[in-house]
């Protein structure tokens, strides 16, 4: 894109506004429980759209057009699937923790883990260093898909776009924390909502409309326009083609990963504790769902469109880059657009990975200064020096997850995406559903639980990335694993207290009446 004044002027008050809610909420921080979790305060519509925009990264619009692209109809079925982790970790997780956490003080889910599993120190050890791993993991991915999208607003370097990004989400992170990254959420929340709503039709219309894009998706492969590709068969050792994973065995997989797994998120989950009354988890839920839906929908459907454009000479992917089909959505919007339109369909782009990435870095600054300094390194530490501690360790995070971005981003954003989701279902699904909701669970076997399936989710990813193709994600390996472990060991072990078990409400339902 052609860079011009009105384009440096419109992304430069939209990152003005970032930070001028950062400073306004740096007034509100005075303790721990303000930064971390803004003072338990949130209403219900900045709740909502927090957890939404927290699930929409950068897979939302740049990695899902792109797949789109790639693979056609079989993979509409993520469309489903996110939105549905929204609805499961606000109601099936959220309700619960919220509760419990209301009455206990928690801070974290690791609060949880270690009282619900009776163990101050080695399961909330273990998952605060887990979820820090798969944090910085997901976080490069988010680095990738701004970069990218500075890149293509300005004419500017992959590496300067990079640095641009991380300056600016650190710096309002640092500022002003939970209250913060809501609010800034809640405003990029809303531009990504109004924005898919009005772009991603006019991007689906300038390819002719769906019954054309599916006839010329149909003439270049035929499954595009099915619900699935066809399974592998004994005398074919892998898919037909690269982009015809999406088998009815892998959507299996693919349920578990998105549905469970992005519920699970420590950046995710941990928001639950944030909401200011119980009763937002009866309707946020479906409001969560609806509105995500609607947005996933037209956006992987403007990938199909951006495929289409690009047989029929509309538009041209990008050379000289890994990843071209992350573009499919920007330029397709471009096309359809005049130039000072397109300026704010890129914010409207920032906005959804942003809206991630901020909330990746609070959740890695907590859960040093909060589960690893305060617990392990200075139990003694005053509440002040905790909230700095958090703030240095989002600092040391950017820089981080900067240096891991540095090199050529990957060949779809997605899969780096779906790899940090696949250690958060293999690491937190099985020993957070546990702990809610069965009686039986121990330390003992949530501890091995978190690491069998960490180990396993990284052999089979390992197998699958460099030894042989798997017919399911990698993720749902370590995540049996988990769900085994969890089981075995727990019946093997002595049963927690009727104490512990009535603390933290474990039991099979949902609301305690």
């Amino acid at each position: 894109m052609e860079l011009n004044f009105e384009m440096v002027a419109i992304v430069a008050v939209y990152f003005l506004g970032l930070m001028a809610v950062g400073a306004w909420a740096s007034r509100k921080v005075k303790t721990s429980e303000d930064y971390i979790l803004a003072g338990r305060n949130l209403g219900f519509w900045v709740f909502t759209i927090l957890i939404v925009a927290c699930i929409c990264s950068g897979m939302t619009i740049l990695g899902t057009s792109g797949l789109g692209y790639v693979t056609g109809w079989p993979t509409i079925w993520e469309q489903v699937f996110v939105p549905l982790s929204a609805a499961v970790c606000i109601l099936l997780f959220g309700t619960k923790l919220h509760a419990v956490g209301s009455e206990r003080g928690y801070l974290t889910v690791q609060d949880y883990f270690s009282d619900r599993f009776y163990s101050q120190n080695g399961i909330r050890g273990l998952s605060a260093i887990t979820g820090i791993l798969v944090s910085l993991i997901y976080m490069v991915g988010q680095y990738v898909a701004i970069s990218m999208v500075l890149s293509w607003l300005f004419g500017i370097s992959y590496h300067t776009a990079l640095i641009i990004s991380a300056l600016i989400v650190t710096a309002y992170v640092i500022m002003g924390g939970l209250y913060a990254v809501a609010w800034n959420n809640l405003i990029q929340g809303m531009m990504l909502i109004i924005g898919v709503l009005i772009v991603a039709p006019a991007v689906i219309y300038s390819a002719g409309g769906l019954t054309h894009i599916n006839t010329v998706l149909s003439g270049i492969d035929p499954n595009f326009v099915q619900p699935w590709f066809p399974d592998w068969y004994p005398e074919a050792p892998g898919p037909y083609a690269g982009y015809a994973f999406a088998t009815p065995l892998f959507l299996v997989s693919f349920f578990f990963l998105l549905s469970f797994g992005l519920a699970s998120a420590p950046h995710v989950i941990n928001n639950v504790f944030a909401a200011r009354d119980s009763k937002y988890f009866k309707w946020a839920p479906l409001a969560a769902f609806s509105i995500y839906v609607v947005v996933m929908y037209l956006i992987k459907i403007s990938g199909f469109a951006g495929r289409v454009m690009t047989t029929q000479g509309q538009i041209t992917l990008p050379t000289g880059v890994s990843n071209p089909s992350d573009y499919a959505f920007v330029l397709g919007a471009e096309y359809a657009f005049p130039s000072i339109i397109s300026v704010f369909i890129g914010v409207i782009v920032l906005a959804a990975v942003m809206s991630t990435t901020d909330r990746l870095m609070l959740t890695i600054g907590t859960y040093f200064g909060w589960d690893i300094y305060k617990r392990f390194l200075r139990p003694d530490a005053r509440d002040s020096t905790v909230t700095f501690v958090s703030r240095a360790a989002v600092a040391t995070a950017a820089l981080l997850t900067l240096a891991m971005a540095w090199s050529n981003p990957p060949a779809l954003l997605a899969w780096l995406i779906w790899m940090g989701i696949g250690l958060m279902l293999a690491c937190y699904v099985a020993p957070l559903f546990a702990g809610l909701y069965w009686r039986r669970a121990t330390r003992e076997g949530a501890i091995f639980s978190m690491a069998l399936g960490l180990a396993g989710a990284g052999v089979a990813g390992y197998w699958y990335q460099f030894v042989h193709p798997l017919p399911v994600h990698f993720s749902l390996y370590g995540f049996v694993l988990s769900v085994v472990a969890m089981v075995v060991v727990s019946l093997a072990t002595s049963k927690p207290s009727d104490e512990v078990l009535e603390n933290t409400m474990t039991g099979l339902y949902i609301r305690r009446k």
